[in-house]
């Protein structure tokens, strides 16, 4: 470690310090939310911001119900080299003319929403306490880098290799497969040919997410953030040529990532990642059950390798002072719930709780409190129920998002032998499906963002957001 190194160490526990003294008179809780691109991060965070500061809707948020959370207001950024969440224009978006969804999250940002509240039992005799409620927004795409921590170059290039060739993901690595045919990685390194490889490269990547695959690393790849345009950036999985030169196109891929490692993901882990108390982690299954086995099944190995890098377990007030957290709560959110009838929610449920059963066991292992939930924390739907052959079909509706005409909506029903869903996504043949796979009908329709502000409304309609909150805060309101 160098001078500079241990200095910027030592001013990083300086300011933890005097942050965790300053704590103990008005607490501050840092919530991390996540998922990958359109699991709804946004939405989620505009949602939760909006009913916070109007509770009118947060009937099972106990602190809310008892009346106890006297006021909240937005305050100040509190890390000024960090952006700051843009809820007013995400606010503005939803509430529009006509209202639209606000575009998705594409780098880290924070926004702080302080609750003054009167504390529970003989505690409220002293007066009212304050919560600072530092959210954290950034991409799950990013979280994918995690893993890369612990890996070499080396490791890394031929796994992802060998990734690119499954049967999986041949049919969308065509075009980086002839770039790398063509490449000599014992060449001398030129930088045309390192960039050609980093945009076949990435084009693969993309593919894979068009068609419903989650695990894209490195994760700035396809969503760069402030590093777009970086040399950073320009790196490929190349296969390992034995001897070569230092100026071999194979040791410049390698000196970048982990140069990568060095000044992407490691400053993400301990500036953001590590700081964080409690987690939210929505996952949009209802898309990826409906892009077929394939794509279930490569979100739940995806999901279960990311979280593993979480730092769970409950935070002793030296690693507080020391500046790293562990996250004590984790809430693993199945989004969208407005796009089924309420009494399919308990399947959705348990299809997440079994997609991500090894990672929560795991996290309470480590003395993590975790939960899964089904909800939306702005619902854009109605239920309705029609009679059909003697039979009640249970509906969902809301204006569709491209022409806002009313329609309704009956998806199917939801699989309620999880494990023979995952054990199918893990087996099927590429590009098929079972003949008993649910229909992909979860996604067919967008439903547009409801008018509630111009509807005398203050807070937005939402399911079960309040019981989130509760679960995520309420223990801290007491």
């Amino acid at each position: 470690m160098g001078v500079a190194d241990w200095a910027d160490g030592l001013f990083d526990r300086i300011d933890s310090a005097r942050a965790e003294a300053n704590a103990l008179f008005e607490p501050t809780l840092r919530l991390g939310i996540t998922g990958l691109s359109g699991a709804g991060k946004t939405v989620f965070i505009t949602g939760l911001v909006a009913s916070l500061l109007d509770r009118s809707r947060m009937r099972l948020l106990k602190a809310a119900a008892e009346g106890r959370i006297e006021a909240a207001m937005l305050r100040p950024q509190p890390d000024p080299e960090m952006p700051r969440f843009a809820y007013e224009t995400h606010l503005s978006v939803l509430d529009g003319d006509p209202p639209a969804w606000p575009e998705s999250t594409r780098s880290v940002s924070q926004l702080r929403i302080s609750l003054r509240y009167r504390p529970a039992g003989i505690m409220g005799l002293f007066g009212p306490s304050v919560l600072h409620l530092d959210i954290v927004d950034y991409p799950g795409e990013w979280l994918l880098d995690l893993p890369l921590i612990e890996q070499d170059y080396e490791t890394w290039a031929e796994a992802a290799l060998a990734t690119a060739r499954s049967d999986a993901r041949a049919p969308h690595a065509e075009i980086w497969h002839r770039s790398l045919d063509a490449a000599d990685p014992k060449a001398e390194h030129d930088e045309v040919t390192a960039d050609g490889l980093a945009t076949a490269y990435r084009g693969y990547l993309g593919a894979c997410r068009r068609a419903g695959l989650s695990s894209l690393a490195p994760g700035r790849f396809l969503l760069p953030g402030e590093l777009d345009g970086s040399p950073a950036l320009t790196f490929v999985p190349l296969p390992n040529p034995g001897r070569h030169r230092r100026n071999a196109l194979y040791a410049q891929m390698r000196e970048r990532f982990d140069a990568y490692k060095r000044v992407v993901v490691k400053p993400f882990f301990r500036n953001h990642f590590a700081r964080l108390d409690r987690q939210v982690v929505l996952i949009d299954a209802l898309a990826a059950l409906s892009m077929g086995p394939r794509a279930l099944g490569d979100l739940t190995a995806t999901m279960a390798e990311t979280l593993g890098a979480f730092r769970h377990g409950q935070s002793s007030w030296l690693d507080r002072l020391l500046g790293g957290r562990k996250i004590d709560r984790l809430l693993f959110a199945a989004s969208k719930a407005d796009h089924l009838h309420h009494e399919q929610h308990p399947e959705l449920i348990g299809l997440i709780e079994g997609m991500l059963a090894e990672a929560a066991r795991r996290a309470e292992w480590s003395g993590t409190e975790t939960r899964a939930m089904a909800l939306s924390a702005i619902r854009a739907t109605a239920e309705q129920e029609i009679q059909q052959n003697g039979e009640t079909i249970r509906l969902v509706r809301g204006p569709r998002l491209d022409d806002r005409k009313e329609v309704a909506l009956y998806p199917g029903a939801l699989p309620r032998d999880v494990a023979a869903v995952l054990a199918e996504a893990q087996t099927a043949a590429p590009g098929s499906a079972p003949p008993d796979w649910p229909d992909a009908e979860y996604a067919a329709v967008r439903f547009a963002p409801p008018r509630w502000r111009k509807n005398n409304g203050k807070a937005p309609p939402h399911i079960r957001l309040d019981t989130a909150l509760d679960f995520l805060i309420g223990d801290k309101l007491r």
